[in-house]
């Protein structure tokens, strides 16, 4: 990762542990006035975020330090280590919430003051709205699985306060009191939805998996084109490690090429894939021609 983006995404994790305060202070406040059920559960997700914010920002940091003896390819899968434990702290929270939310369903409270309480929770889901696009799309952008992670976690709590404030609305509205420990339950299965998605996606990443295909598409025609000279490249392989991609392939030279020659050639590719994927770690293996070839190939395009 070049040092601007890696910049951004510190200064971002940071930012979002005094926001992720701010949120929880105002939902807990908005529980606080009302006694609501739903809102005190609204308030439990937060409290995942704060901790999530916490655990992010000090795995970025360690994540982004180079590579050193013990870790010749770097730390970069410390953020994935960072998503499964959010996703851990969600399915936590949605427990919590079921227990909370059973054992009021056979009494549920009347709600105090739930104007101020529904005005509160609104304004704390408008400023998570406007964090949560701006984490996921930077997370997306600079190839941040911690940072996408805590996005679309807090994405998932602005679903939940807007299906919160529109139940809370109709049990208001019908007197039906029994619509708020229910609400409660619906916020928690949608959060244990969100942190499963979250553990599956980071688990893939702890497990090397390749990039997806239309990125696929873009290396193998970076290589297609700039492989001039060569006579083929074959058993192309591809791993995402945190905001890093790893690009592994075998280069086909003629027999008589000097070393010299089939250097600049490798020179060009690293160059090309870099240039689709910035910062990406690229392994070129040479060998002569007549060399058995095996794996995935890549047709050089000849020049004109």
């Amino acid at each position: 990762m070049n040092g601007n983006g890696g910049e951004t995404i510190r200064k971002l994790a940071f930012w979002g542990m005094p926001i992720s305060i701010v949120v929880l202070a105002l939902k807990l406040g908005a529980w606080w006035v009302t006694g609501s059920l739903a809102l005190l559960s609204d308030g439990l997700e937060s409290l995942v975020n704060v901790a999530a914010s916490f655990i992010a920002y000090f795995v970025i940091r360690y994540a982004q330090r180079p590579a050193d003896r013990d870790h010749p390819f770097g730390h970069h899968k410390a953020e994935y280590l960072s998503a499964v434990i959010e996703g851990v702290l969600i399915v936590v929270a949605a427990l919590l919430i079921f227990q909370q939310a059973v054992g009021h369903f056979a009494h549920p409270q009347p709600l105090d003051a739930p104007a101020l309480g529904l005005a509160i929770n609104f304004g704390a889901g408008i400023i998570n709205a406007v964090w949560g696009t701006m984490l996921v799309r930077a997370g997306r952008t600079h190839r941040s699985p911690a940072l996408t992670a805590d996005g679309q976690h807090i994405l998932s709590d602005v679903y939940t306060s807007i299906g919160v404030l529109a139940g809370l609305l109709l049990a208001i509205a019908t007197g039906y009191l029994i619509f708020d420990p229910l609400l409660a339950i619906l916020v928690a299965i949608n959060i244990l939805f969100q942190g499963w998605k979250v553990i599956s996606h980071s688990v893939s990443g702890l497990m090397d998996k390749a990039v997806p295909p239309e990125e696929e598409e873009e290396i193998k025609q970076a290589i297609a084109t700039h492989a001039v000279g060569s006579l083929g490249v074959h058993d192309l392989k591809t791993r995402m490690a945190g905001t890093v991609t790893f690009v592994d392939f075998h280069l086909v030279v003629p027999a008589a090429m000097t070393v010299r020659e089939a250097h600049d050639i490798c020179d060009r590719l690293e160059d090309a894939i870099r240039a689709s994927h910035p910062g990406a770690e690229v392994t070129i293996h040479v060998e002569p021609e007549g060399e058995k070839a095996h794996g995935l190939r890549v047709k050089v395009i000849k020049e004109a």
